[in-house]
């Protein structure tokens, strides 16, 4: 007699589904590690630029040749100054075309009749 084989396959379909599954996630952790790595890298390493431009640390019985020793050793530095945000720039004037554009709306909207759109778009044209 002949057995069916439908149970073996089912179980080789959600077996395979699984597998296909968990290795998926395990490329997405470790994708994932691997940019919180280099995440964590790029900001020690700004830290370490912000703090480091008095030189290397002081260590301790050893004072640095050529610069007096300081009371408050490494972090004694005073904190860089930043810099004032720029002034905002004033408002830009729409291009004449967006002006234009703008009239012809007004008009074709009804808002502005056949005398006012020709009047507004001769002052805005200079003519």
């Amino acid at each position: 007699m002949m057995r069916r084989r439908r149970p073996l396959l089912r179980a080789a379909v959600v077996g395979g589904g699984a597998y296909a599954a968990g290795r998926h996630m395990a490329n997405k952790q470790a994708e994932q590690q691997y940019q919180e790595s280099e995440q964590d890298a790029r900001l020690s390493s700004l830290e370490q630029q912000q703090q480091g431009y008095g030189g290397y640390p002081q260590q301790q019985g050893y004072p640095q040749q050529g610069y007096p020793q300081q009371q408050g050793g490494y972090g004694s530095y005073p904190p860089p100054q930043q810099a004032p945000p720029p002034a905002a720039a004033p408002a830009a004037e729409p291009s004449m075309m967006d002006q234009l554009s703008q009239l012809a709306d007004l008009h074709s909207q009804g808002v502005l009749n056949d005398e006012e759109f020709a009047a507004a778009k001769a002052k805005l044209l200079g003519t």
